[in-house]
């Protein structure tokens, strides 16, 4: 039987391989700049309690902001989501707009010089995440607590060339999520497995439906085009209302582009001219190729390409605008 000295000793060597696995897991985090809780810090010196309802319950909501040549990209509108996100979930605001956009501001051009950048040649992506707070454990909303606030910015990973000027492979799904998807919530196991279903089949996204009708994919939304028209699902608590919906509305309107909103059946998705994705890092992308048959043509369509030129050139236009 082991004497206390030989428990003491045999405790301490413990502890110190969690401390040393620890730092390990802490130095695999890039020295990137970060924002918690009032303060600028990089990732690996960033630290939430274990009893923050975001880690408890995943009780908490998130945005993410492409930066484009340094500047945000539709930050109004995101900034909006986010109060609706909030609002659902009775969080107040804990920042006002301005103060948004500075600590965005601040991380944006910390990021470029963190890669030895000018920040107006990068494209960023900034996270923006606020949960309900720190709280013993309770699944009742916990009222009177401050708000646990975390931004960070990290690089944009554009869609490579190749595939987008083929198009990508997606597979379809039941969505089995819940019935609040139009909050953008960090509890994100649904988005996980769906997500997974797609990568274990060798595809991009995972395109769900809902009682036969199509909902969204497991990070994006998704558009069918028939006979030269742009359709998309209904904005309601059944899918998350993607940035990209009023964007691509304008586009179609300014290009002279059929666009509508309602429900749309599963055979109207399988028997589409066209399938695109939007979302904040893929930004409009043409799916090719569902469930192993091609969509279309087979290859990425007209009104793929004029949404896409278009999307490039409000970039270029919310560009300008920040610059003068």
């Amino acid at each position: 039987m082991p004497n206390a000295r030989t428990v003491r000793r045999s405790s301490r060597d413990l502890q110190q391989r969690w401390r040393e696995s620890d730092n390990s897991v802490m130095n695999t985090l890039p020295s990137l700049p970060c924002y918690l809780n009032g303060e600028f810090t990089e990732l690996p010196n960033a630290k939430v309690s274990v009893m923050d309802r975001g880690f408890i319950f995943g009780d908490g909501v998130y945005e993410v902001v492409p930066v484009y040549a340094g500047q945000p990209f539709r930050f109004e509108q995101h900034m909006a989501r986010l109060d609706r996100s909030l609002s659902e979930l009775r969080i107040a605001n804990p920042l006002s707009k301005a103060q948004w956009a500075g600590i965005a501001g601040q991380l944006i051009t910390a990021y470029a010089k963190s890669v030895g950048a000018n920040t107006q040649d990068t494209d960023q992506l900034i996270y923006i995440q606020i949960t309900r707070g720190v709280a013993m454990r309770d699944h009742v909303m916990t009222q009177g607590i401050a708000p646990t606030v975390f931004v960070m910015s990290n690089a944009m990973k554009p869609v490579p060339p190749a595939q987008r000027s083929s198009g990508v492979t997606c597979v379809t799904a039941d969505d089995f999520r819940w019935e609040k998807a139009h909050i953008k919530s960090t509890s994100l196991l649904g988005a996980v497995f769906a997500r997974q279903i797609s990568f274990d089949a060798g595809a991009m996204e995972t395109v769900m439906f809902r009682h036969g009708f199509l909902s969204e994919a497991a990070a994006s939304n998704v558009w069918v085009v028939k006979d030269g028209k742009v359709l998309g699902v209904p904005k309601d608590h059944l899918v998350l209302e993607g940035i990209r919906f009023g964007l691509i509305e304008e586009i179609c309107h300014a290009r002279g582009i059929g666009f509508e909103l309602r429900r749309i059946s599963r055979d109207e998705v399988l028997n589409a001219d066209e399938l695109l994705l939007s979302s904040a890092t893929k930004e409009v992308l043409a799916i090719t190729t569902l469930d192993g048959k091609p969509v279309g043509t087979g290859k990425p369509g007209p009104v793929y390409a004029a949404l896409y030129a278009g999307y490039q050139a409000a970039k270029a236009q919310a560009a300008l605008g920040s610059a003068q």
